[in-house]
């Protein structure tokens, strides 16, 4: 199965609730009434597109409906394609920063159950076939088995890891991980790091703590930080977003487990409301299903078989 048929595959649920019934919502020749347009608001907030969002493309179908853009409720679908995929992440923004002079320092972090771990594992081996020598830092020590978790890991996508005991300073791993890639001539370090300790402003210090220490051992470090959001939780993801970018210098997102998910609205939601690329998504759990976000091919994904079902 290509990464396309995996992201369309995703995203079934997501279309099922933005288009059910779609031969009768959109169907040829059906008025563009209040009916419809509260059908296409609830839809829209159920999929998490968010109320704002969705308030605001109601209102622009009926004024291109009163402007004859829109004759008929056919029209609505090519409307929402192109409305709904403006302010994704443009083709190229989800390149990951690279060192010129020495190892690349990636920061992954997020809530504790985002995939965080896994996602970091994942984000090694793509950047291992492409050619790059990897090496995976286990700062998530105070989480139980997270460090046991990158191991196995590690192992899987043959990468190296570097490990301290659980409950150890985590800034201390990250210390030994660039002295590490230093040495071995390691193009990208991928630090997995905690999701929660005590409070969130426990948190956000021993991340900043992370962020020195890498930026002492390695000068510009680290040179990309990573939010991972859980594509299952909606708006929840919006608010975790906001709270990160605001505390710890976040440069892109990663939407992970976005197969299975019935709020792939979200997505939009989040590019909208933070301004920052999604630079890559997952969409199952093995290591290959991961690669860098397209907003056109997500686009094409969300909307694949609904322009024809329109039209019967």
């Amino acid at each position: 199965m290509g990464f396309f048929d995996k992201i369309r595959r995703g995203l079934e649920k997501t279309r099922e609730i933005l288009f059910m019934d779609v031969k009768d919502v959109f169907r040829v020749g059906r008025r563009v009434d209040e009916e419809l347009l509260r059908e296409l608001e609830e839809r829209l907030i159920l999929a998490d597109v968010g109320p704002r969002l969705s308030a605001e493309v109601v209102d622009e179908v009926r004024a291109r409906y009163k402007n004859r853009e829109i004759e008929a409720a056919d029209d609505i679908l090519g409307f929402l394609k192109e409305r709904l995929s403006q302010g994704l992440a443009p083709d190229g923004e989800e390149r990951l920063a690279k060192n010129s002079d020495g190892p690349a320092v990636i920061l992954m972090v997020g809530v504790n159950g985002v995939g965080k771990t896994t996602t970091a594992a994942k984000l090694a081996k793509y950047l291992k076939d492409r050619g790059g020598k990897v090496l995976l830092a286990a700062a998530d020590t105070f989480r139980a088995a997270a460090g046991e978790q990158l191991d196995l890991w590690a192992g899987r996508v043959g990468v190296d890891i570097v490990r301290h005991s659980d409950g150890s300073d985590p800034a201390a791993v990250v210390f030994d991980a660039c002295e590490a890639a230093k040495a071995r001539n390691i193009d990208y370090v991928v630090v997995d790091t905690a999701g929660r300790i005590h409070t969130k402003d426990n948190l956000m210090r021993q991340l900043e703590k992370i962020r020195r220490v890498a930026g002492k051992k390695i000068p510009g470090a680290p040179h990309e930080t990573l939010l991972v959001l859980d594509a299952t939780t909606g708006q929840n993801a919006l608010s975790q977003a906001k709270i990160f970018t605001e505390g710890v210098g976040v440069t892109g997102l990663v939407l992970a487990k976005l197969d299975g998910s019935a709020k792939g609205g979200v997505v939009i939601a989040i590019n909208r409301q933070i301004r920052l690329p999604i630079k890559f998504i997952g969409v199952g759990e093995r290591e290959n299903d991961f690669a860098p976000f397209d907003a056109r091919e997500f686009a094409d994904a969300l909307f694949a078989g609904m322009e024809d079902a329109g039209a019967d």
